[in-house]
């Protein structure tokens, strides 16, 4: 399984909105999604947010992103919210997860 991180930065009104009913459903239908989750932090000037998505492999991420799987698939309207972004984004392989017993 791999994880790809990307760091964003904007106002909070309307990002995880966005992220919620128009990003999140679309990573849904594509086979190999695994999870994401929002990280955030407020920072000088707003508020820093990583976006970690899961996948099953690298090449379910290629089918998102394409044959450069580092580049940040950003649509203009979304580039239009953000103050600043991280171009590229990294990809980790997910060596081991722990979960205690009992939790989520």
């Amino acid at each position: 399984m791999s994880a790809n991180r990307e760091r964003r930065r904007q106002a909070v009104a309307g990002r995880v909105q966005h992220l919620r009913h128009d990003t999140f459903p679309g990573l849904a239908r594509i086979p190999g999604f695994v999870r994401a989750t929002i990280l955030r932090r407020a920072v000088e000037g707003g508020t820093e947010f990583h976006i970690v998505t899961v996948w099953e492999s690298l090449t379910a991420i290629k089918a998102f992103a394409g044959e450069d799987p580092e580049i940040a698939v950003v649509p203009a309207n979304v580039r239009e919210m953000l103050s600043t972004y991280d171009e590229r984004v990294v990809h980790y392989e997910i060596a081991e997860r722990f979960a205690p017993r009992g939790s989520k």
